[in-house]
């Protein structure tokens, strides 16, 4: 399904760890990897002053190295501009599928990747971004990055709002299933902030509809492999009980639309897709809509 992916990478401790555990991407297809590396005056400035030439070519070769070793053929490019347009124009005229970012990385300017560039590669993307969770671990006395549950085929939660781009990103959950994955939990919250304390009565009604349909997805998927599917439907806050789903069933990858009901795109920073990727112990893959 993801057979070109491009991973966006800054040189950093971060970019090594994502591209030591993006292997788990082989189960869905992916072949062939475009590992990017923009540069803006001021990070080029930056790298300058710290980096030769020679040291950023043996970096990305290193890093090429390992993504070989893991069965990828790869290319590399370093591009002059800034990576929030870079990445999504590459993507969108080379035809790669997906584009790969972690969570918590550093650029050689200490801007937090998924606290500035990241947040923008997201709101503009036009295709799908897996971002990739990182942690921070003791080890002997030293601070390492690794990634986190990189096993991508899993376990995966799907949380859904019914809504249209909700429909759009069930049928790459659908893609996903085709590809073995183990097990998934179907899951939708009913919106404490829109059904109390007015519609509460309408519960029960409310919860019997949403489950017939979650019961639709479920049988839908059967027929798509071997997974172990779950259903779970709640009443509370949408981002409080993902995140408690994902921690209780030890979630491996988030599937979920940037994009939702009531969506409007100046609002991306505050929806529940970007806090969940923000937050989520495990890796999430956002599907944009259709533009």
């Amino acid at each position: 399904m993801f057979s070109r992916f491009i991973i966006a990478t800054d040189l950093s401790l971060a970019s090594s760890a994502v591209i030591n555990c993006i292997g788990g991407l082989r189960a869905y297809g992916a072949k062939h990897c475009l590992l990017l590396q923009c540069l803006s005056i001021q990070e080029a400035s930056s790298i300058a002053a710290s980096y030769t030439t020679a040291q950023i070519e043996c970096m990305l070769k290193d890093h090429k190295r390992i993504l070989e070793q893991q069965g990828f053929s790869v290319e590399t490019k370093v591009l002059p501009g800034f990576a929030k347009r870079e990445i999504n124009r590459i993507a969108r005229k080379e035809g790669y599928s997906l584009i790969v970012i972690g969570s918590r990385g550093h650029s050689m300017v200490t801007e937090a990747l998924l606290g500035g560039v990241a947040y923008d590669v997201v709101q503009q993307a036009c295709k799908p971004i897996l971002i990739v969770r990182l942690e921070k671990k003791q080890i002997e006395g030293n601070v390492r990055i690794q990634a986190s549950r990189c096993d991508f085929s899993g376990h995966v939660l799907f949380p859904t709002d019914f809504s249209e781009n909700a429909d759009l990103v069930f049928t790459y959950l659908e893609k996903l299933l085709s590809d073995d994955v183990r097990h998934v939990t179907l899951l939708h919250v009913q919106d404490k902030t829109r059904i109390d304390p007015h519609l509460k009565h309408r519960l029960e009604e409310f919860n019997e509809i949403d489950r017939v349909r979650l019961e639709k997805m479920k049988e839908t998927l059967k027929l798509k492999g071997n997974s172990d599917i779950d259903i779970e439907l709640v009443h509370g806050a949408p981002f409080t009980e993902i995140m408690r789903v994902i921690q209780d069933r030890d979630v491996n990858l988030v599937v979920m639309g940037s994009q939702g009901r009531g969506f409007v795109k100046e609002l991306f920073l505050g929806s529940v897709s970007h806090n969940v990727a923000r937050n989520s112990e495990a890796s999430v893959l956002l599907i944009p809509a259709k533009r």
